[in-house]
């Protein structure tokens, strides 16, 4: 099977040490989607920030790339990977 590229966008939140931390992310089926769902995020009750991403593999195989960042809205934490 061919590569799939996934689109999502994710909230981030603090928990209660005042740590930033990820929401639920959410699939959306295009970068324009992910990109218009990650900024209503931002803004929603609790929530600090959102990104929007995309990740590219194969479901059958279970490989995947590393994600790739769209955009960040808000205060999001500089080093998405040690999340």
């Amino acid at each position: 099977m061919s590569d799939v590229t996934y689109y999502v966008a994710m909230p981030f939140l603090i928990d209660a040490d005042g740590s930033p931390v990820a929401g639920t992310a959410e699939e959306c089926q295009n970068s324009a989607a992910a990109l218009r769902r990650a900024e209503i995020l931002a803004r929603g009750a609790g929530h600090i920030g959102a990104v929007a991403f995309s990740r590219s593999g194969d479901p059958m195989t279970g490989e995947f790339g590393d994600a790739k960042l769209l955009r960040k809205f808000g205060s999001v934490p500089e080093d998405l990977g040690a999340l």
